[in-house]
């Protein structure tokens, strides 16, 4: 399960700003081209208020929240796929995320440089989508090569394979010279699983991060309404936040701080707030709690998972040897205040293999190894 997010975008639109904020960490952030040269990796809490709201009521030792990976790359320009710049070193990093947030510059200063001169969303969109189809090409391609050899294969099923994959690469090469992203392709589950080992950049989701000064946090800029429609032709999600503000932010010592700070701008959320949750269900995740006196844990899972799956993100043994789930939401909680009254009042439930785990669930699981 890829729980990690690359973060891409031209240089100088403040992609290292924004991950310094995302992650507290001390990146390299500067008004030049390709400050940064090494893909930094920053692992972050999810912030959930259901997993602090549980603790009103189970009064545990630890707190431990679920986490999720973002993945900082060098700014791609135009001839990355082709060896310019150093974002080109990095690509293979974005193929190892699960999701891609594309950083725009959706503002002006002239004491920021911008590599292309100007701000121009729609351009500077158009040249990192570019730039990441010419890399998926160049694997398309590679894999071209050797697919004769798997058809004469004398194994079966890497020949079937071959057969399927044909057709498949044929329509990749041809959308991705084109300049458009793998994913605008309609394929089915079989064409998608012969290609999975491919790891097409632009087959992952995308989250559009505008990156605005702090005037147009609450007020949208010109440049914001490009991204939209953009995103909206590509049925991707949009997220409005100031790398400058939030990094201000993270400088804060106490959350009540931070809230005040937040308030004086008329908002109740960070925009990090809003691209971690954001990204996170970009993945198709969701999150169940463990709740007891020793600790209250919040746990990543996919989305519709069942219950042994769920079970196994703490330890394959729970897996293996699952008996029972003993569950209940934690809405229930926040509402009667005890697991003892869940119970009296009838909502507490035993589940067994075949239950779709929910987000908010509380579980204890049962197992025997």
């Amino acid at each position: 399960m890829s729980l990690n997010l690359g973060i891409v975008g031209l240089p100088n639109v403040g992609k290292s700003t924004l991950f310094n904020a995302i992650t507290s960490s001390p990146a390299e952030a500067a008004n030049y081209p390709f400050c940064t040269i090494d893909p930094n990796v920053g692992i972050v809490d999810i912030p959930d208020k259901r997993l602090y709201n549980i603790t009103d009521f189970i009064k545990p030792l630890k707190i431990i929240p679920t986490v999720v990976e973002f993945v900082d790359i060098a700014g791609l320009v135009k001839g990355a796929s082709k060896g310019e710049g150093l974002g080109n070193k990095f690509l293979a990093n974005i193929r190892q995320t699960g999701a891609v947030i594309h950083v725009v510059r959706c503002f002006d200063d002239d004491n920021v440089v911008h590599v292309d001169g100007g701000v121009d969303p729609e351009r500077d969109i158009a040249t990192i989508e570019m730039e990441l189809a010419y890399a998926d090409l160049e694997t398309v391609q590679k894999r071209k090569e050797k697919i004769g050899k798997m058809i004469r294969s004398q194994d079966k099923k890497i020949s079937e394979q071959g057969k399927i994959l044909t057709p498949v690469l044929e329509q990749l090469e041809n959308t991705l010279d084109e300049g458009k992203p793998a994913r605008s392709l309609d394929l089915g589950e079989k064409e998608l699983n012969a290609i999975n080992d491919l790891h097409l950049i632009t087959m992952k989701k995308v989250l559009f991060c505008c990156n605005v000064d702090e005037g147009s946090i609450t007020e949208e800029n010109e440049y914001v309404r490009i991204v939209r429609r953009i995103a909206k032709e590509n049925d991707s999600e949009v997220v409005v936040i100031s790398a400058q503000m939030e990094s201000e932010i993270s400088e804060l010592e106490t959350a009540e701080e931070k809230l005040e700070f937040l308030k004086d701008f008329g908002l109740e959320e960070s925009g990090l707030d809003k691209l971690i949750h954001a990204g996170y269900k970009m993945l198709d995740l969701a999150t169940y709690f463990t709740a007891s006196e020793k600790e209250v844990r919040a746990w990543t899972f996919r989305a519709g998972s069942v219950a042994p799956k769920c079970a196994g993100v703490i330890h394959t043994d729970f897996e293996r040897g699952f008996i029972k789930a003993e569950t209940y939401h934690c809405q229930d909680l926040f509402e009667l205040h005890s697991e003892s009254a869940i119970k009296e009042a009838g909502k507490i439930r035993m589940e067994g293999k075949d239950y779709i785990v929910k987000d908010g669930d509380v579980i204890h699981f049962r197992f025997n190894v």
